[in-house]
C-alpha cells in the first residue's frame, strides 16, 4: 500500500500481479524503488529478503528485509502493520527465474515497536521483527546481516548501498534483477536543516543519498548496507522518500537507524514470547485477511 501525507512517502508497493504458486516473484508494477543504481551481482548482499504476503493462493512482493539470524528477519513496521500471512525468500536475485538458490519461508510471529504510530509517519519507530516458521539454511547463497554497535553514528558521506528490485526512475519500470545503489550518508545535522527535511527527520533516523540515486517505492524494510572497517554493516532500514519524488533534491531516502534499536532487537530475539506487540492472528470474512490484537506485556 503506498501511502502519502505530509510530504512523505512510503516505500511499500502499490500495484500487485497475481502469481500462480510455487513461484511467488512476479510482478506488474511496483512503485518507489531503488532509483538509478546498478544490477548487483548475484547474491552479493546475501542477506537481503524478499518479503511477500499471500492473497488467494498467490503470492505478492511487497517489501524488503534483512536476514539477521538464522530465523528473525529485520524489517520496517509499516510494511507489516496490516495482518496478513506472510513468508520470506532468501536467496533471490531474479524476480523471473528461479536459480535453486532460493529459500522460502513462512513468518510465523510478527513484532512491532510498541511505539509505533501509522497515523504519524514522522514519528520514527519504524521497524518490525519477523520470527520464520524454520531456520534458513545459512550458505554461499543465504548469510547474516551484521548490525552495528549500539548508538552507532556513521559520518556525513559515509560509503552506503540501498538494495532492492525497483524502479529505475521516478514512475518507470521494475529491475526484475536485484539492483544496488550508492547511498552516501547525510548526516543528522544537514539533513534536518530548513530546506532539508527539517523537524520531520528525527535523531533515530539516517540519511542517505538525496541526488541522482535513491530507494523508491518497494524498498521498504530492506538494508542500507554501510562500510565500517572494511566490511559492511545493515545501519538503516528503507523507510520513506518524499513524496515529491524519490530522488527529489535535498530530500534524501530516510532510514531507520538500525544503531538507535539494538537493545530493542536483542530483547525480541531472546524473548520473543514475553515481548510486546505480539500478533494474534483470528480468521475474518475476506479469506487473506486476519484481525489483529496487539499485546502490551513488560520485557523480562
Amino acid at each position: 500500500i503506498l501511502r502519502s501525507r505530509d510530504g512523505l512517502t512510503f516505500l511499500n508497493n502499490s500495484r500487485y500481479v497475481s502469481i500462480t504458486l510455487p513461484q511467488p516473484r512476479y510482478l506488474e508494477e511496483m512503485s518507489q524503488r531503488v532509483i538509478g543504481g546498478e544490477v548487483a551481482s548475484p547474491n552479493s548482499w546475501p542477506w537481503q529478503v524478499s518479503l511477500q504476503f499471500v492473497s488467494d493462493g498467490s503470492y505478492y512482493l511487497t517489501c524488503g528485509g534483512t536476514l539477521i539470524r538464522a530465523n528473525w528477519v529485520l524489517t520496517a513496521a509499516h510494511c507489516v502493520d496490516t495482518s496478513r500471512t506472510w513468508r520470506v525468500l532468501l536467496g533471490e536475485h531474479d524476480l523471473f527465474s528461479n536459480s535453486g538458490r532460493e529459500q522460502e519461508l513462512d513468518v510465523s510471529q510478527v513484532f512491532i515497536h510498541s511505539n509505533w504510530n501509522s497515523d504519524s509517519l514522522d514519528s520514527g519507530y519504524d521497524i518490525a521483527l519477523l520470527k520464520l516458521s524454520s531456520s534458513a539454511t545459512l550458505n554461499s547463497y543465504v548469510q547474516l546481516g551484521s548490525l552495528p554497535p549500539s548508538g552507532q553514528i556513521l559520518p556525513n558521506n559515509n560509503l552506503c548501498y540501498i538494495t532492492g528490485w525497483g524502479l529505475t526512475s521516478t514512475g518507470g519500470s521494475i529491475s526484475a534483477q536485484l539492483k544496488q545503489a550508492y547511498l552516501p550518508l547525510v548526516d543528522y545535522k544537514t539533513c534536518s536543516s530548513s530546506g532539508w527535511w527539517g523537524s520531520t527527520v528525527k535523531n533515530t533516523m539516517v540519511c542517505g543519498g538525496g541526488g541522482a540515486e535513491s530507494g523508491c517505492n518497494g524498498d521498504s524494510g530492506g538494508p542500507l548496507n554501510c562500510l565500517y572497517n572494511g566490511k559492511y554493516y545493515v545501519h538503516g532500514i528503507a523507510s520513506f522518500v518524499s513524496s515529491w519524488g524519490c530522488n527529489y533534491p535535498q530530500k534524501p531516502t530516510v532510514f531507520t537507524r538500525v544503531s538507535a534499536y539494538i537493545d530493542w532487537i536483542n530483547s525480541v530475539c531472546t524473548h520473543y514470547t514475553h515481548i510486546c506487540d505480539i500478533y494474534e492472528r483470528k480468521p475474518v470474512s475476506h479469506s487473506y485477511l486476519q484481525e489483529i490484537h496487539i499485546i502490551h506485556c513488560p520485557l523480562h
